[in-house]
């Protein structure tokens, strides 16, 4: 994962997730709450959400915390990001 600062990779994960889950970024951000345009903000502009955002994007991807936290440490949940 070289050349790819953490509000990059950030965005990546939640994109690549989302698309995984087979959703839309319309749906996505309805279920969290927000505006599409915010929600593509944060997967393409390296825009971050506050922490309480953050927690419910977490549970509403279903993806490790420490994927999107630690970046650089390479688990079993994140294996599938690292390659990006």
């Amino acid at each position: 994962m070289q050349n790819t600062n953490s509000s990059d990779y950030f965005g990546i994960v939640v994109k690549t997730a989302r698309q995984k889950k087979r959703i839309t970024q319309v749906q996505l951000a309805e279920s969290l709450s927000i505006s599409p345009r915010y929600l593509k903000a944060i997967e393409n502009s390296g825009q971050k959400p506050s922490y309480e955002l953050l927690v419910r994007i977490i549970e509403e991807l279903d993806i490790s915390a420490n994927t999107l936290i630690h970046p650089e440490q390479k688990d079993e949940s994140s294996a599938e990001f690292v390659s990006l």
